[in-house]
């Protein structure tokens, strides 16, 4: 019986394929009172299941030696070692076993349980969604003092058609299945912030997560239709819906390699308005993906990824490194680096307790600020890179002038570090601003004289603008790019720079949504900069646009009020 299960799409496209189901999370772990006598045995087997866990990560991180996000995983490896060698969860099963005389599989989980019960009271969804990573760090001992060890056996051989479909699914797991052929995945725990997303969106395979009972309705072998950007799995479809999502993905993959022909094609309207696409990154091996979809640079490298997920921070010849690979990759082409941009859904200490509010409260620049230190070493190994390329820096969460000037300070003071010491930089590298707190569009004025350029955050300008927190389910449909306010407030910030003469980008989620792409141009926006995979169809959107055209539609959705009249002018101006 074909029927349908909806969740949420963390990577689009689709896939068509058969189902291979992966062992389920939840474990069932009987309670066995052990002999006295033999509670030293049962803490020699858990010893042993920890150190077999331990031997099988660092197998896997052996695995991880390029490729995309290869990074990524890696400190995914580092976190789930970590917390494997955690004595909070191994030491802490190992006394409970010595004082109720119990078998080492409940121990585990019953320490397991009391870690679970302190994350549940992290208020923050992104650090709630860590326990998913101690979760499967005890799944794995379990295995192995079941039995059972490996948490994805492999699939049979199949002609790349196999999707995916767990309970959860970790980063490590995608490691160690990477090496067979899947095409797409589905797990009924997850978000857009857990692991999993992460993992999705940098392999580029459709996927959907949260979709709760996936594992328990879906039988090994289905046939299965995956539809990323829908969020929608469709299980056991009929010959006609089968044929239609063919056809649907044949036209995708046709349209895929039709946007290639346009990667070298210089992105400019019909009349003549020439336009700048540049690119997002979290990390130095998405240069790669950047290259092969023709961007002109990258304007916004967001460095914080490269402090999460490890138990040290990066040092100042790490950061370096990591800057300097990228600027050389680019050949001479701009590379704006954000500043740590750490804090609300981007913790350094996932174990550690945040404010009610993260997104109000210490983060981005004001941490920056706040930790002195970190911000210095920062500063100079971006100073240091720029002797290597076109470096920019970008700071974060902007929203007085004095924060402007004591950043300025910072810089300086590593300036003249380096120049006490003769390492070369660029002494005039650009430094710009994000504007993402409404404040600091309504001041724009004195931010344009501080600065050397801006870049809009429109992800976080919305959520301020409309006092909408975008990871709370609750609201979220309340999120709305096309709002009246934010649609007013991002076209006052383009045209104030654009007045005097100051370089303006938008980086947010709307620069890579063709949906927009007019829209923005009639603003009078010049630079979009989004991920390398939605670069071309924007670029397509450009070379199709005429702004004589553009210009006079664009001002009546700025003038309107009704909702329903922006969304009629908005599909007129698209058509």
């Amino acid at each position: 019986m074909s029927f349908a299960l909806h969740g949420v799409g963390v990577s689009g496209g689709i896939a068509i394929g058969r189902a291979h189901l992966a062992s389920h999370a939840a474990l069932e772990v009987a309670h066995h009172v052990v002999p006295e006598n033999q509670v030293s045995n049962e803490i020699l087997r858990l010893d042993t299941a920890i150190t077999a866990v331990r031997e099988e990560l660092e197998t896997l991180h052996s695995c991880v030696v390029s490729g995309p996000a290869a990074a990524e995983y890696g400190a995914f490896l580092d976190l789930h070692q970590m917390i494997l060698d955690d004595p909070t969860l191994s030491a802490a099963a190992k006394t409970y076993i010595a004082q109720n005389q119990c078998n080492a599989e409940w121990a585990i989980t019953q320490q397991m349980d009391v870690l679970m019960a302190q994350f549940e009271e992290i208020e923050d969804s992104y650090l709630r969604e860590r326990k998913t990573d101690v979760i499967q760090v005890v799944e794995r001992v379990l295995k192995v003092l079941l039995g059972h060890p490996g948490y994805i056996p492999a699939p049979p051989k199949r002609d790349g058609d196999s999707i995916l479909v767990a309970h959860d699914l970790s980063p490590a797991d995608v490691i160690q299945y990477k090496q067979q052929s899947f095409n797409a995945f589905l797990t009924d725990l997850g978000g857009l912030t857990s692991h999993t997303a992460i993992v999705a969106r940098s392999l580029n395979i459709p996927s959907i997560v949260a979709l709760h009972h996936a594992r328990r309705l879906i039988r090994d072998n289905d046939i299965l239709i995956i539809d990323g950007s829908q969020g929608v799995a469709i299980v056991d479809p009929d010959e006609h819906v089968l044929s239609e999502y063919r056809l649907r993905h044949s036209q995708l993959e046709l349209e895929k390699q039709k946007l290639k022909r346009i990667k070298t094609t210089v992105a400019a309207t019909l009349d003549g308005t020439t336009v700048e696409l540049h690119a997002n990154i979290e990390l130095p091996p998405d240069v790669e993906q950047v290259k092969e979809n023709g961007a002109t640079g990258i304007g916004l490298f967001r460095s914080e990824f490269l402090f999460l997920n490890r138990d040290s921070l990066p040092d100042e010849d790490e950061q370096f490194e990591a800057y300097r690979n990228v600027a050389r990759k680019m050949r001479g082409l701009p590379v704006t680096i954000r500043t740590f941009d750490l804090g609300a859904d981007k913790n350094l200490d996932p174990t550690k307790r945040v404010a009610s509010n993260p997104a109000l409260g210490l983060r981005a620049i004001r941490l920056c600020l706040a930790e002195p230190q970190m911000f210095h070493t920062q500063l100079r190994a971006i100073l240091r890179a720029s002797h290597y390329g076109q470096i920019r820096i970008l700071v974060p969460m902007l929203s007085s002038v004095s924060e402007i000037t004591q950043t300025m300070h910072f810089i300086e003071n590593a300036k003249q570090s380096l120049r006490g010491e003769k390492i070369p930089f660029d002494e005039k590298i650009q430094i710009g601003g994000m504007i993402e707190i409404p404040a600091a569009a309504l001041c724009l004025d004195v931010f344009m004289r501080k600065l050397d350029f801006l870049s809009i955050g429109t992800n976080d300008l919305i959520q301020y603008t409309l006092a909408i927190d975008r990871a709370d389910d609750s609201v979220a449909y309340l999120y709305d790019s096309l709002h009246p306010a934010v649609l007013r407030l991002v076209a006052h910030i383009i045209r104030s720079a654009n007045r005097t003469g100051t370089p303006v980008a938008v980086c947010g989620e709307i620069a890579g949504d063709v949906i927009f792409t007019r829209l923005l141009l009639g603003f009078g926006l010049r630079l979009f900069s989004m991920h390398p995979a939605q670069l071309l169809t924007v670029k397509r959107e450009v070379l199709r646009s005429n702004m004589p055209n553009i210009i006079p539609l664009v001002q009546k959705i700025l003038k309107a009020d009704d909702p329903e009249k922006i969304h009629v002018l908005l599909a007129k101006l698209n058509s």
